[in-house]
């Protein structure tokens, strides 16, 4: 299947700015957890990990909230690696 590049980057940039910040608050959540854990503390931010996970006290994401995020990450990659690829790729000089 050939999709068309201004399909694609129409794909990208549509779907980046939705998939910032879910993808920043995860990454944020879960390093501020990991630091909790090494430090010993982690009793008292365990809310963090709820939060890390989807679960924003009445609002329960648990179940949509990784799948999301990682179609999310997964198409963003793909139709990255896609757009990068045809700007590499240079033509044939004879």
């Amino acid at each position: 299947m050939n999709i068309k590049p201004a399909k694609i980057r129409e794909l990208h940039r549509i779907l980046a700015p939705i998939m910032v910040l879910p993808i920043l608050f995860t990454v944020i959540t879960g390093v501020i957890y990991q630091i909790a854990e090494i430090g010993g503390f982690e009793d008292q931010i365990r809310f963090i990990i709820h939060w890390h996970k989807g679960n924003f006290g009445y609002i329960d994401f648990q179940k949509s909230f990784p799948f999301l995020n990682g179609l999310g990450s997964l198409i963003l990659a793909i139709t990255g690696l896609q757009m990068w690829f045809k700007t590499r790729r240079s033509p044939k000089r004879s």
